[in-house]
């Protein structure tokens, strides 16, 4: 495959997506991976513009897209949601006709999921999805990518995702049973992924041969578990619920004691920031089984062969 195909798509959930067209992406993120160990750039981007409007905070996904089109010969231009008329009212079907007359692609980092679905239905370039709610693909492809690169498959690997089931969890999920990982979330009552993308994720393990299952008991979870995944307790625009998440899913941290439990092969990882001592110890995220650093650096790369895949 090519890729040829994919010129033109938007990324706006992993469920879009076919395994093909995943391993597509992971495929030449693995190739730009290594020609970016020894200084080797390709500029596929030359005299493009990728616009990036982010309504939340950001560290990871600013920077890597930021860098990521830099290596790949293009412009990025970021947009603070202050700085645009949406602010004062402008529609976002209007400013997506206009941005799609200036720029060759758009990544969006912003709370509502619809808000980035009109913007695509609207925008006539590619339409990347940097963190919704709801859903954060990219995330996904740097976790399966660092998966595979520990394992040399996702197929049958067992991926255990303890504590709340956000929009980490969501795309993680449906991302690893497209794989044919063996997925399992655990959660407390009340915290457990959506039922409708969970039905996604079972869909597409019945037909990768993988599997999808949530359940309440961490320990139960992390049993024999291959890769031990976690995220903070609390998202951006919960701080007011701080307390009682702190309070209902302590016994969801990974700890010595969870990572016991998995298998003698297990890897950790983190879509960060972390929060030392509440989802994960600083002793196991400092720890010989922590692939959180990697995991981080393979952003770049995903989103590398993202762009590169997609932008006209």
């Amino acid at each position: 495959m090519n890729g040829e195909h994919l010129k033109g798509r938007d990324f706006l959930r992993v469920n879009d997506w076919s395994p093909e067209e995943l391993r597509s992406v992971l495929d030449l993120a693995d190739r730009l991976k290594a020609e970016h160990a020894q200084g080797i750039f390709h500029q596929p981007l030359a005299g493009r513009i990728v616009g990036m409007i982010f309504t939340k905070p950001s560290t990871r996904t600013r920077v890597s897209f930021g860098a990521g089109v830099a290596q790949l010969g293009g412009s990025g231009l970021p947009l603070a949601e202050a700085e645009l008329q949406l602010s004062r009212g402008e529609p976002l079907a209007d400013t997506a006709r206009v941005l799609s007359r200036y720029l060759d692609a758009i990544v969006i980092r912003t709370s509502s999921q619809a808000d980035v679905d009109e913007l695509a239905v609207h925008a006539d370039v590619p339409v990347v999805n940097g963190l919704t709610d709801d859903f954060h693909p990219c995330q996904a492809l740097a976790d399966v990518l660092t998966i595979r690169e520990r394992f040399g498959t996702l197929e049958g690997v067992r991926v255990a995702y303890l504590g709340d089931g956000n929009n980490v969890c969501h795309s993680l999920m449906v991302a690893c049973a497209k794989l044919g990982a063996r997925f399992v979330a655990a959660t407390p009552p009340g915290y457990g992924p959506s039922e409708l993308v969970a039905g996604w994720a079972r869909a597409a393990a019945e037909a990768s041969g993988g599997s999808v299952e949530v359940l309440g008991d961490p320990r139960a979870a992390a049993a024999g578990a291959d890769v031990l995944y976690t995220d903070v307790w609390t998202s951006m625009g919960q701080e007011a619920e701080r307390e009682r998440r702190l309070r209902d899913l302590d016994g969801y941290r990974i700890d010595d004691g969870i990572v016991a439990l998995a298998s003698e092969r297990a890897i950790v990882l983190h879509c960060l920031p972390a929060h030392r001592g509440e989802e994960i110890t600083a002793a196991v995220l400092e720890g010989p089984r922590s692939a959180v650093w990697d995991q981080a650096e393979n952003r770049l790369h995903v989103q590398k062969a993202l762009l590169a895949l997609i932008v006209p």
